[in-house]
């Protein structure tokens, strides 16, 4: 197989920033080819109020289609830009740069978001093989006004706010070092993605903002998660239809709820998820630890393949959950999404939940394969003798080795 140069300068920069063995110096060295395309030099202005939307846009199109190594330069200073999309695809040899040092800040008004996210997130990256956003830059939604109209808890046709980035059709990718505050929306969202490392990012929104999920990825391949911290409002990890080789490792989580699969079978003719690992993670007071939802009355679908091991869990309250009757409380048709193969090991920790592994599977198609391997959890809520600590597992087959607290099903 022929492999061409321009491939291996690829390999070999992804790899050199998504695992620190740059040496914290900049991927292309001073005799490189690079040209840097500083967004001050196309118009934008860092002083927090001025609008800078054409100019990124601008400055982005310039670093896309120079046909030579590239950098987009986001330096010190504060700007305020509304919707950006960077679209590819792009010309450069090697993956588009952009560094990221200064603090973006969003367009608080909902309004320059009109028609939600479906028409237009923040930041979005599209249609671009070979990306790499890097820095210790921020990127503040400013959602704070924006979450009073987010109504998705009981309008089940809501409008899903801007995301402050999103990766879509965007593979060989890395994000680095990046920090993402106050989203409108989700903080990241990957959509038909293949081989993105998110690496060593910061995500913080208050335990109460709406519908913040840290990641939420969708119909993607090969996304690893790792160094990672993420507190917010929803979950810090969320994968729904057609994830696959999804990969979430030292990670902390909290507040929020925890690392979720699903909500599954909420469209029709949903791709299946499967080979989703989730290892070496803790969360820290957190509504759910462990989660796979899915709705009631869904089309057939399979999650499978899912691997849970080596976490920790610090006063969280639904340590592992499996719910196959999420939403949808009107419908007494059973999900036919069918969970198999999901492994949960050497998974330690407090709980406020006397039921601290609740598997509630579907009575069509029941939980297969369900496998439980030393869990030592400890009950810390409120007192009550009269309750005992346990397990309750419904339609699920669960094969036990090991320790077990709570007790396992009988």
């Amino acid at each position: 197989m022929k492999i061409t140069t321009t491939a291996c300068i690829n390999v070999a920069i992804l790899f050199c920033l998504a695992f620190s063995r740059c040496g914290g110096r900049d991927p292309f060295n001073a005799k490189a080819n690079v040209k840097r395309f500083n967004v001050l030099d196309f118009g934008a202005r860092a002083d927090g109020n001025t609008d800078s939307s054409r100019s990124f846009i601008k400055a982005f199109r310039a670093a896309c289609d120079y046909n030579g190594n590239a950098v987009l330069v986001i330096p010190q200073g504060n700007f305020l830009t509304g919707p950006v999309t960077f679209s590819g695809p792009c010309i450069n040899p090697s993956p588009l740069t952009v560094k990221v040092t200064g603090i973006i800040k969003a367009q608080p008004d909902v309004s320059w978001f009109a028609g939600g996210a479906d028409e237009s997130d923040w930041f979005t990256f599209q249609n671009i093989h070979g990306l790499i956003i890097t820095g210790a830059g921020t990127f503040d939604g400013q959602g704070k006004d924006a979450w009073k109209y987010n109504d998705c808890k009981t309008n089940p046709n809501c409008v899903r706010m801007a995301a402050n980035i999103k990766f879509i059709k965007v593979w060989n990718a890395i994000i680095r070092g990046i920090t993402s505050v106050n989203p409108k929306g989700f903080h990241i969202f990957i959509s038909y993605g293949q081989n993105i490392r998110v690496v060593n990012v910061h995500l913080l929104a208050p335990a109460r903002s709406p519908n913040t999920d840290g990641i939420h990825v969708s119909k993607s391949d090969m996304v690893k998660i790792s160094r990672s911290s993420i507190a917010t409002g929803d979950d810090c990890v969320s994968m729904i239809h057609g994830c696959t080789n999804i990969t979430i490792k030292n990670v902390t989580c909290g507040p929020g709820h925890g690392f979720s699969i699903g909500s599954l079978g909420h469209y029709d003719d949903e791709f299946d998820v499967t080979r989703i690992v989730v290892t070496n993670c803790t969360l820290s007071n957190t509504d759910n630890g462990l989660r796979i939802k899915t709705y009631k009355d869904s089309a057939p679908s399979k999650a499978s393949g899912i691997y849970f091991r080596d976490i920790i869990m610090n006063v969280v309250r639904n340590p592992i959950i499996i719910d196959q009757e999420y939403a949808n409380s009107d419908s007494n048709k059973p999900s036919h999404v069918r969970i198999s193969d999901v492994h949960y090991t050497n998974i330690c920790g407090t709980t406020t939940t006397k039921v601290a592994v609740n598997l509630l599977c579907s009575r069509t198609v029941p939980c297969l394969g369900l496998h439980f391997n030393n869990v030592n959890l400890k009950y810390t809520g409120i007192l009550d003798n009269n309750v005992p600590f346990s397990s309750s597992c419904i339609n699920a087959r669960v094969a036990y080795v090991g320790f077990q607290s709570p007790p396992p099903c009988t």
